[in-house]
This record gives C-alpha cells, structure tokens and sequence, in this order.
C-alpha cells in the first residue's frame, strides 16, 4: 500500500511557511494596518429579546462632534439575505436585513455610528432615542413550536422558512428500512434523552473588519473571514453593488473555528464606508462576541435503539429539537450533519431522523467547529456506552461488533447531505480499529487504574465519531501556479489559511508535484481579487478540496516543464525524469528549472509556464477519531479531575504530521471545554450573564490534563497523495468520553453538557437514594 514514505514533501515535518514572521510579530492581521481619517464603528444593540421598533431619533448623536454618519433601519435598503457564508444557492433562510424595525434577541443590532474615535461613537450611540413595543419572547424551542406561540419571523419579505407560524426554521426527516418492524423484533428497547446548550468559539481574535475606497471607488473589504468569496457575493447582494466593484482581502487569522463563516460586519461596515467616502473600521468587542456573533446550536436529542440478543443494532430513531436562536443561519445544514453523522458510525439496517431548528430570542447559532456532529456524538456515544453497560457487553467489544467497515457504503448519506442528494459513500479508507486498539493500549483499558486519594473513584471511557472531507458535489476550489526564472513557483489559492497551516500544506502538495523544495513555493492566498475561487475554509475541505485542486495545477505545470526539457534535450517527453529542481535523460543529461525557464520565456517557443487547477469532488471521505478519558472523581462532591486524554485519528496520510498534531491537540482542547466548563445563562429576559472570558470558562493550560496523541496512518484513494480531513473530527469525541468515563468511575450518568460537579453529586444522590 502506498505510505507517506513514498514521498518526499508530503508526510513529513516541514516548518510553516508563515513561522518566521508570525515568531517576529511580521503576520499582518486585519487590524495591522493605518489609515489616515479612518472612522471607527459602533453598534447600538437591543436591550429586549423581542421588540418592534416605533421610533428612532438619531438627531442629538448626528450632532455630536466627530460624528459622520449614523445609520438605522430607515437608511437603508431592505434586502432579505442569510449571513451564512455558505455555497450559492444558500440553503439557509433570508431572514436577515442588515438594520431592520424588529429586534429578536438581546444584542440585535438596533442602529450603529461611525465617528473619528471609538469613544466618540460609544457617546453618540447612548444619544439615540429609541422608543420599543416589547413582545413576548420565547426562549424554549418546544415551546415555540407549539401552536399560538407568537411568531418571531412574522415579516412578509423573508423566505426559505419552513413553517413560519410554528417558528420552524427548517425540518428534515430520512429513513431507511422497517425501523417498526424492527422494534417489534428487538431483544431489547433503549430510550433515552440528550441535551447540549450554547457555547462560542471564543477565537482570540475578534471580528474585525476594515473597508474602504480604493482609486477606482471600489469597495475594499478587509477582514477576519473564513469565507472571502461569499462575503464579496453576499455584500455585493446587500449593498446592491456589482461584484466587479468589491474586492475582499483575508490577511492572517487570529482563529476562526466556525465562527467567522458568517458575514457579521462587513456588509455594514461596507455601508458607512459607502455613505460617507471614508475607510471604516469596526472591532466587536469581547461582550459582543459572546452574545451577538455566533455559537454552536443547542439541541435536545431523543434516542430509541433496538437491539437483538446478540448485541446488534437492529434500528435507531432519533430526533431533534434544535435551537437556530433568532436567525436561521445554519441551522438547516448543522441538522443535516448532526443526523449524517449520527448513522455514519454503525452499520444499522433500520433508521429513522426527525430534526427540527425552530427560532427562539436567544442568540444566534451558527458554525462552530464539528457543525451538528458535537452535539450528535455527545447523545450517540453516551447511548450505545448506556446500551452497552445494560446489555453487560464490553464497550470496545459492542462497537466493534456494530461499526461499518472499510468497503461498506453509507446509505444515510444519499438519505441526508448537506449538498442535497448524492450517491451513497463509500468507505475507502479506515483506520477506526486500529485507532480503538491503540488508544486502548494507551489509556490502560481493561487495567483497572488506583484513585490518586482516599474518597475518589478512578473511571475510563470511550467515544469514537466521524467527519467528511468537504461537501461532496458542493464545495469547490481553484489554484493557479506559475513558474518563475529562478525556478520557483509562485502558488495562488482562495484556500483560506485561518491559521490552520493550510497554506503550509498546500505548498507541501505543490512542492512534491513539483519536485522542488518547499521554500520554492510561493503562496499568495485569499484574495479574490488575485486569487482563484474557492469556497472557503469549513467542512473539513482544505485539504483534501484545495489540496486536489493545487495537485491538478502542479500536474499540468510539470507536465508543461517537461515538454520544454524534451525540446531542450532533444528527447521524447516520456523518457525524462523530473527530481531536485532539474530535468534528467536516462543518460544522464540534465537541464535546471531555472534553464528550463529561462529558455521558455526568453529564447524558443516562449510562453509562460503556468496552469490552474480546479476540482469539485463528488466524494467526502470520512477521517475517524477515537479518545478515550481517564478521569477520576470525588465520591462525595462530584468533582471531576480530568487526568488522561487519548486521541488516536485517522486522517489517511497527514501531509505535515506537526501541524496535523496541533489541529487535534486544539480541537480535543475545545471538546474539553465544551465536555467539563463552557456553558452560556441568561436571566429571565434572554440577557446574556457571561460577558467576558473571567465568566466564561474556556480550558486554560493549568486545566490541562496529560494528552497522547496518535496518528493512524491510511491512504485515502480519492485525496490528494492519500490525505483526508483532520481540522474538526478529533472536537467531538472528548465530551462523551469524559461522561463515559465518569459513569464508569461512580456510577453517576450525565447527559447534558456541561458535566459539572452538581450534576454529579445530583446523580450520585439519585443513585443513593
């Protein structure tokens, strides 16, 4: 089987492209940069979950000095749009303006100033008088799908809402087999529920965007995105512009996790620089972040599992209340996945999905990291270790003997996808046993493990999940690469490097196509003014999307590198060897790159060596992730001690081992938080009571326990020299494996996140009683 030791480039440790000048403070992220006049934005939130608007009286901030522009829902055009950056058509609801006379949640966006300082514009905000007639507001989704419920989208200008009087926002059922009659021949039923709640991506850089006029009067937008190509089609939408007239620009990415796959502020940023000529800059600040960007969707999950005598699993119904907050913005697709990959781990003949995202006036969800597979994996991974302590089965032996192998095909995914129908997966790669089995070996399974100190019991848990590798017959991307007289190549991607590395990786695939070194690669990416399109950085897609695509283009370059070496050589094409920056006959006689480029452009023949690669792959790979928890537990407190963490993943061949480390050392650390600490209350009027990071409790390095990381090496066909995904597969598995493993250590089974020590000792009091 081919290995990463079949390469040069791919596989192995190779120092970021970006390492130097991030160490040396050189990166330059959006808000690295000064301009002369720039005015700065702030925004003027609601202080009602749900209001109409009767007037709005701008006059005394307009006044005050230093203001240039104040802007409310009467300014501006009223243009329904979804500010999910997703691929066009959009499968989100347009039920979004970008200042509109009804407010749905605590924090919507009521007006907003531009002004020569911050200070100034927070002063002409608290100036504007608003006058409100407060609604009822709906804070529980099944409450607010239940009829005579007030209706929160009740404007006649949206659309690709479900059922706007039930406040649905999207619904999705799928199924396959006889899941009744299966029920009817089960050994044994399980039924159970699961809840998960708010939590935020918490990047440590903030939404910031900056916009101005260039010298043509085009609209420049620079900002922390995920998605450069869908903020320029969604603001040229909103803005009423021509796309030819916006350029966006991506500089370095302070993180993004999801969060940042959302048009939040350029469209209005876009607006002020519009009215009044000058470049514009709008920094959300930490409070905002927390309570008017995005989270992940909260949902209620409700399992019903047959089972036979012999420990297999014969059906599985499950639905879904999902709550989407005041706007729809992914809730339909986060659904999809969440349902995807719930039946993308067990091989069940006889399934049944029911989800629905219904709108509350509560903050609104959006992507985060894992996009529905968290909240699905927390429920099924709790569920099937349920089932298994029941059924008085090994848990390591009942997934084993439940899991889809290598060769199966997937029927859920021609069922249910985020690009719509698609043919039926198949599994063409698959380290998931070897995964289980060396995690296990690594945490000790079957070896009971000594509690550190009297009082405490010691527990181990499992979870294992999956992910995709880009949105199959949706996502796209486009590369371009061309050959300079030294014989380096400059490389043009609209891959979106969100400080993941991808522009790291992406070079590594050209420079083993090329067979160059990696220093000889020149990356410029996200620009879409400059670089070839591509759908942007989510769905686990960069690369094994964007990596396919610079392959293509790397391909057809050296293709092109050799026709001007056989010319050169005087030598059929098929007879010559490319390795170390050099053209080789099989005699010996060699020709540089630079020779090669020199000769094309300045002496015979000349045109320029360069080519674009585009692909859109009809296939989505799943990578796989297994961790196991070691933690321990006070007897009498419930307090949790996290003391080991194993993640064994696989993820075909890593192009760059390190930085494939990293991505999974960052996303277990985001599993924990959300497993043990992460959580979002509101009072009884929806006002978010965390406000800063002292509130909300992300894991800090002293919350840190022991952590193993193994890479199971496979070699993916369909990716680009073997790769699959790696970014967001290894978040999901740490919050059930850590409930697992508390079970396991007294007895106390949670099944809403976070595990807190209250919720323990509730459940240790429950069992003692």
């Amino acid at each position: 089987m081919i290995s990463s030791k079949d390469f040069r480039v791919v596989g192995k440790v190779t120092p970021r492209v970006d390492a130097e000048k991030l160490s040396r403070g050189k990166g330059a992220f959006s808000d690295d940069i000064e301009f002369r006049e720039l005015l700065h934005l702030k925004v003027l939130r609601s202080p009602h979950a749900h209001a109409r608007i009767t007037s709005i009286d701008t006059s005394k901030a307009k006044a005050l000095a230093g203001v240039h522009a104040v802007l409310t829902h009467e300014d501006l055009p009223r243009i329904p749009h979804t500010t999910a950056g997703q691929g066009w058509p959009e499968p989100s609801p347009y039920d979004t303006v970008i200042l509109d006379n009804k407010v749905r949640f605590v924090g919507d966006r009521v007006a907003a100033v531009a002004a020569e300082t911050s200070e100034i514009a927070e002063k002409a905000c608290s100036l504007i008088e608003v006058d409100y007639e407060t609604l009822e507001a709906l804070f529980d989704p099944e409450k607010a799908s239940k009829p005579g419920a007030i209706i929160i989208h009740d404007e006649e200008d949206s659309s690709g809402i479900f059922d706007k009087s039930s406040n649905i926002a999207s619904k999705l059922e799928a199924t396959y087999g006889d899941v009744e009659e299966a029920f009817k021949d089960a050994y044994k039923i399980f039924e159970e529920h699961y809840e998960v709640g708010y939590v935020q991506q918490a990047s440590i850089e903030p939404h910031i965007c900056i916009t101005w006029l260039d010298e043509d009067d085009r609209l420049v937008i620079r900002t922390t995105t995920q998605v450069p190509f869908h903020v320029r089609r969604i603001v040229a939408n909103v803005l009423q512009l021509p796309v030819k007239k916006i350029r966006v620009m991506k500089p370095r990415v302070g993180g993004g996790f999801g969060g940042k796959q959302e048009i939040l502020n350029e469209e209005l940023c876009g607006a002020f620089t519009m009215a009044t000529g000058k470049a514009v800059r709008y920094w959300m600040t930490r409070e905002e972040e927390l309570h008017a960007a995005r989270t992940r969707h909260p949902q209620k999950l409700f399992f019903k599992t047959a089972v036979s005598k012999e420990g297999k699993i014969l059906a599985m119904e499950v639905r879904v209340i999902e709550n989407t907050g005041a706007y729809g913005t992914h809730g339909h697709t986060v659904m999809t996945v969440t349902g995807n990959k719930i039946f993308s781990m067990y091989n069940i003949p006889n399934i049944k999905f029911v989800g629905e995202a219904v709108y509350t006036n509560l903050p609104v969800a959006g992507a985060f990291r894992g996009y529905g597979t968290p909240q699905g994996i927390f429920a099924l991974e709790s569920h099937i270790d349920e089932i298994a302590d029941k059924l008085g089965i090994d848990q390591i032996e009942f997934r084993l003997n439940n899991l889809y192998k290598e060769g199966d095909s997937l029927p859920i995914t021609s069922k249910m996808a985020e690009g719509g129908g698609a043919d039926a997966q198949v599994i063409r790669s698959s380290g998931l046993e070897e995964c289980i089995r060396r995690g296990a070996k690594a945490i000790g399974w079957g070896s009971p493990k000594e509690p550190t100190a009297v009082g405490r019991s010691r527990g181990i848990g499992i979870a294992i999940n999956t992910q995709g590798s880009g949105i199959p017959n949706v996502d796209m991307a486009a590369s371009s690469i061309k050959m300079n007289e030294d014989g380096s190549f400059n490389l043009l991607c609209g891959a979106t490097d969100i400080g993941t590395g991808s522009d790291t990786a992406l070079a590594q695939i050209a420079a083993e196509a090329l067979c160059v070194p990696v220093d000889d690669i020149l990356i410029y990416s996200s620009d879409t003014d400059m670089t070839p399109f591509d759908t942007g950085a989510y769905a686990s897609s960069t690369t094994y999307i964007s990596g396919a695509a610079v392959l293509v283009a790397a391909k057809k370059v050296k293709s092109q590198i050799l026709d001007v070496a056989a010319e050169m050589l005087e030598v059929e094409k098929e007879h010559l060897i490319c390795s170390d920056s050099k053209v080789s006959t099989q005699e010996g006689k060699i020709v540089t790159y630079e020779q090669i480029c020199l000769y094309s452009l300045y002496q015979r023949n000349q045109f320029q060596i360069m080519a674009v690669g585009s692909t859109v792959s009809s296939e989505s790979p799943p990578p796989y992730s297994v961790v196991f928890a070691d933690v321990e537990v006070d007897d009498d407190t419930g307090q949790i001690r996290l003391l080991k963490l194993v993640a064994a993943v696989d993820c075909g061949v890593a192009v760059n081992p390190h930085m494939a480390e990293g991505q999974v050392e960052g996303a277990i650390t985001q599993g924990m938080g959300y497993a043990l600490s992460e959580f979002m209350p509101f009072d009884k009027n929806g006002a978010p009571l965390f406000k800063t990071f002292r509130d909300y409790n992300i894991f800090r390095s002293s919350d840190m326990p022991e952590i193993e990381i193994i890479l199971v090496e496979t070699y993916e066909p369909t990716g680009p020299y073997g790769a699959k995904a790696v970014a967001e597969v290894p978040i999901s598995g740490p919050a059930p494996a850590i409930a697992n493993a508390v079970s396991n250590a007294v007895g106390a089974r949670v099944r809403s996140l976070p595990i807190t020590p209250e919720k323990v000792w509730k459940e240790l009091k429950n069992n003692n009683n």
